[in-house]
């Protein structure tokens, strides 16, 4: 199976997240999605390790409400909250995280999906050569940030990098926002997934 791994602090996870996950399956043509919650990113602050597993079971009961296993469409059982990450021990690299994900699974190709935003900091990546050699990355655009530039200058880097753009819809929304608005006092369940 060709499987997309989508993972993330998903502190909280919103419609952004759900777009993403959609246009995986629905779109781009992945057999699954695991989204796997990550307990605590090695390059940002703000987030404790301590709340993983509550991420991951508000992931978990979000997945349950749009992606129900009894109902028939096509993303149905497509889309698998995957807790990998929180029985690893950190620093939780994605190139531990993706070598652990293919040592379970070899039967399987895994394709990291991640924003524009990030692609152009792979560098500060722990082994992102291997990322965009072994596994490659499916990339959805973010405001501000030119895509077809930033992967060409990846490319010039090597050009044996496996670097998908993904054709999907810009959803101007983060969870930064999200929680920026509930300590505001606001109701940000519009947003949420």
């Amino acid at each position: 199976m060709n499987i997309a791994v989508y993972s993330g602090s998903f502190n909280p996870l919103h419609i952004g997240h759900l777009a993403i996950i959609k246009h995986m399956i629905e779109e781009a043509g992945f057999d699954m999605v695991y989204l796997i919650v990550s307990p605590k990113n090695p390059l940002k602050d703000g987030i404790s390790a301590t709340t993983g597993q509550d991420r991951y079971n508000a992931a978990v009961a979000a997945v349950n409400r749009h992606f129900p296993c009894r109902e028939v469409s096509e993303a149905a059982g497509k889309v698998r909250v995957d807790d990998i990450e929180l029985n690893m021990p950190s620093p939780h690299y994605t190139v531990r995280t993706l070598m652990a994900l293919k040592k379970r699974e070899p039967e399987n190709t895994f394709t990291f999906v991640m924003g524009a935003d990030n692609l152009a900091d792979i560098r500060r990546w722990r082994d992102y050569t291997t990322i965009l050699k072994e596994f490659g990355v499916a990339v959805f655009p973010r405001t501000g940030h030119d895509l077809i530039q930033i992967k060409q200058d990846l490319l010039n880097e090597d050009p044996a990098y496996k670097i998908h753009i993904l054709e999907a819809e810009l959803v101007n929304i983060s969870s930064t926002q999200i929680r920026e608005a509930i300590a505001n006092g606001d109701d940000p369940s519009l947003y949420l997934m």
